[in-house]
């Protein structure tokens, strides 16, 4: 996400850059090691990401909206589709999705009958906004260079990400979407673009079995646009809420949501293109 031009050690509207270093670091060294210590560790990070993120997500919609999106079914169907993604792949993936709508909406039959339309479509919202994208990082985790391509999505990502905050800090002049996300910069999108498409190019090359360069490039590019749409699509949301973190669980970062917010989008943008670049593995 593009700050905004705050000075001294709080950046980004207040937000500790220390804390928020901190935190990040002790976050990517505890996802790695998980990542290639076990599979199936790693399925749990992603499982206990989700469940948070689901809480985050209905108890800011109940705060600010009054809407009561059912979180026990949505919390149960999301590790389901987690697990079953990298189990069963897409296939199992779409089954868990669609046991878990009908959860929602027999779960949501046991209270009130006002505003039952409006809490199911929230609740079937939630379920394919945060676990059902999730789950491609699973079933990326599943081929047998799984660890290296789930990598490749976190790096991506990431670098997307500082791309977008380093050119947009220094050079930004032209905004993005100013309604939606004012610190957002033109110059910056394309310093999210130049910096993922380098990176994909050496990780497609290096990190992927059978992998070439120009793929990297491509992937890249694809990333930068779902990151930045991500990181957009949830500034909305926030927006409609009137709030400016979905959380606190995370210092100097806000909560798991607004960490989850590039990553979610480029989840199925990555797979894909890894199916399509080297096949599903």
């Amino acid at each position: 996400m593009t700050p905004g031009r705050s000075s001294g050690r709080k950046k980004r509207a207040g937000r500790d850059l220390r804390a928020a270093i901190g935190v990040g670091l002790g976050l990517g060294a505890a996802v790695l090691a998980s990542l290639f210590v076990y599979k199936p560790v790693f399925v749990g990070v992603i499982v206990v990401a989700v469940v948070v993120g689901l809480w985050e997500l209905t108890s800011r919609l109940a705060e600010h909206k009054q809407i009561r999106a059912p979180l026990v079914p949505l919390a149960v169907g999301g590790a389901a589709m987690v697990v079953a993604g990298y189990v069963r792949g897409a296939e199992g993936a779409w089954v868990a999705a669609a046991l878990t709508a009908l959860a929602v909406l027999v779960w949501r039959m046991t209270e009130d009958p006002r505003e039952y339309l409006r809490d199911v479509t929230a609740g079937v919202f939630a379920a394919f906004y945060v676990p059902f994208l999730a789950t491609f990082v699973a079933m990326m985790l599943a081929a047998d260079d799984g660890p290296w391509r789930v990598l490749t999505f976190l790096l991506l990502t990431v670098v997307s990400d500082t791309g977008a905050y380093a050119v947009g800090w220094r050079f930004g002049r032209h905004k993005l979407a100013p309604r939606i996300s004012p610190g957002k910069t033109r110059e910056g999108l394309l310093g999210a673009v130049a910096l993922a498409m380098a990176v994909g190019a050496l990780c497609m090359h290096f990190l992927i079995d059978g992998g070439i360069w120009w793929q990297g490039l491509l992937l890249g590019l694809a990333v930068a646009v779902s990151a930045t749409l991500g990181d957009l699509g949830e500034s909305m949301i926030k927006r409609d809420l009137g709030i400016k973190d979905m959380g606190t669980l995370l210092p100097g970062h806000g909560g798991i949501m607004d960490r989850l917010d590039s990553l979610l989008p480029t989840a199925p943008v990555v797979w894909l293109s890894m199916v399509l670049f080297v096949g599903a593995g």
